[in-house]
Parts: C-alpha cells; sequence; structure tokens
C-alpha cells in the first residue's frame, strides 16, 4: 500500500472524532467499533473473523471490514474470496477526475448493496486484495473503501451497527485513515522480540494520537514462560490470551473457519471471552 497515496490523516482523524462526539451525543450509547492489529503472522485474521461472528450469534448487527490486502479475514468468516470485491461495482473514475462512489451511493447503500454476505449475518466490506500488479486493479474499490470508512457514521442506519476491523500488518496503519471509524484497538502481540516491537508501536499510537480505548490480546502463548516473556518484552501486562491451538491450523488445512470446524476448541473459547471484555467495556461506557 506504499505507492498509493493516502489521504491527509490528521483531517481524517479530525472527522472521524466530530462524527463520533455527534453520534454520542445524538443517541447516547457508543458504536461499538473496533480493529485488530499487529504484526503479521499474530492471528488477526482468525481473531476478527471468529470475533465478527460470535457478536452477530449474540445480537450485533455485524459490519466485518477487511482491509487487509492480503488474504485472511474472509476464510476466517467462512466466505469464499470474491474474485473482485463488490465494493469495485460502486466506484468510478470520470475522465480526467479522481475515483469516487458512483452517483447516489453513500455508506448505507454500500452495505447494503455493494458488501459480501457472511454466516450469522455477517456483512463482509473489503478493500479488495492485492495480486502481482499490487491494487492496481482493485484501486476503484481502494478509494472507494476510504469513503466509507470515513464517513461510515453519517447515516444514523449505520450507527448502532457494530463494526470488526481487520487491519494490514504492521505499525503504520492505524494512523494512515483506514481505521479512522476505530474506537478501540485490539493488538495481538506474540512472545516475539519483533511482535512485541511492533504492539509497542501501536499502542502508542493508539493511546496518544488517536484517542483510542485498547486492550492487549497475548497471541499463541504455549505456557507461562511464553507469557512472561511476551510481558517482559511488551512493558505491560495482557489483558487476554488465546493460547497457541491446534485446531486452528487444522481449520486452516481444511478449508474452514475454525468457528464451524472445532466450535468449542481453546481459541474460539478464548476469543468468546474477549466478546465478553468488550460487552462489557462499552456498557459501562455507555
Amino acid at each position: 500500500m506504499s505507492s498509493v497515496r493516502l489521504p491527509d490523516t490528521v483531517d481524517l482523524l479530525a472527522r472521524a472524532r466530530t462524527v463520533h462526539a455527534a453520534i454520542d451525543a445524538a443517541d447516547g450509547i457508543a458504536p461499538l467499533w473496533l480493529a485488530t492489529a499487529g504484526k503479521g503472522g499474530a492471528g488477526k485474521s482468525v481473531l476478527s473473523g471468529t470475533l465478527a461472528r460470535i457478536l452477530a450469534r449474540r445480537g450485533h448487527q455485524v459490519l466485518a471490514v477487511d482491509s487487509d490486502p492480503m488474504p485472511g479475514m474472509s476464510h476466517s468468516l467462512g466466505v469464499t474470496e470474491p474474485a473482485v470485491p463488490a465494493l469495485l461495482a460502486a466506484a468510478e473514475k470520470p475522465e480526467g477526475a479522481p475515483w469516487r462512489l458512483r452517483r447516489g451511493i453513500g455508506p448505507a447503500r454500500v452495505v447494503r448493496d455493494f458488501t459480501t454476505p457472511a454466516p450469522d449475518g455477517v456483512r463482509l466490506l473489503q478493500l479488495g486484495k492485492a495480486d502481482k500488479d499490487g491494487l492496481a486493479p482493485v484501486m476503484g474499490a481502494f478509494h472507494a473503501f476510504l469513503h466509507v470508512v470515513h464517513r461510515i457514521g453519517d447515516p444514523p442506519s449505520l450507527r448502532r451497527w457494530t463494526i470488526v476491523g481487520d487491519l494490514p500488518a504492521g505499525p503504520r496503519h492505524p494512523g494512515a485513515g483506514i481505521s479512522a471509524y476505530a474506537r478501540l484497538y485490539v493488538v495481538l502481540v506474540e512472545p516475539t522480540s519483533q511482535s512485541a516491537l511492533t504492539a509497542r508501536r501501536i499502542l502508542r499510537l493508539a493511546r496518544e494520537h488517536l484517542g483510542a480505548d485498547v486492550l492487549v490480546v497475548a497471541s499463541k502463548v504455549a505456557d507461562t514462560e511464553g507469557r512472561e516473556r511476551l510481558e517482559r518484552l511488551l512493558g505491560e501486562a495482557a489483558d487476554l490470551e488465546i493460547p497457541a491451538d491446534p485446531a486452528v491450523q487444522d481449520a486452516e488445512r481444511r478449508g474452514l473457519a475454525v468457528i464451524d470446524a472445532a466450535p468449542d476448541c481453546a481459541a474460539v473459547r478464548a476469543v468468546q471471552r474477549l466478546a465478553d471484555v468488550i460487552e462489557a467495556r462499552r456498557v459501562r461506557a455507555a
């Protein structure tokens, strides 16, 4: 994504805060809008897809937002990766002008008509996947995606939706505008120095610059020694832990979402506990 020029981040984040404040003042309840972040391989896609379906089963109207150009979230949701992102059909590029949403299409219609249906009633909004030509083939979807996520709170009909986002790997993307909707960052960290370094940078960005809440999730921890190493490298304790679970790899080999392949496995139970914490935080905030 480095070849794509993003809109001014300061303006986007300022707009997001203004929209958040307006929604809170009007509705009295903060929307449950979160994004998962961390180093590549930490398990973001498995967590975000599983969490989206768990929350949907609990009665949330869930929009899964996949901004990672690498495959992952659709598989974890249990849907086939679309060959072309549905959002591409919502974009147009007039001659001599930049990409934009087609006339008459806004965030509410995008969610209704240009997302992919997933199990348990989840809707999947995708930026699009990179191929040998990078993001060039889906550039229209990319720009439409930015428009939607920056204005997701404008339509009152979307303010009661729960958003679960899956960000690209690394520390840069939370500040790049593609998760301006997020009020909570779920930061995954493995017990390795590189994963901890990435997590520290994301946590600092979210807390000091984005004004967002955070949850630290220890990922793929095998034992007490691994947990202690992770917390020593990170410099703080994790809020929750998702254990190393062979059921996740087994589900991937079988081409299934882990919540379908092994609904009672340790990893899924851990994500259920994460959902408990997230819902409790929302109640306290309200």
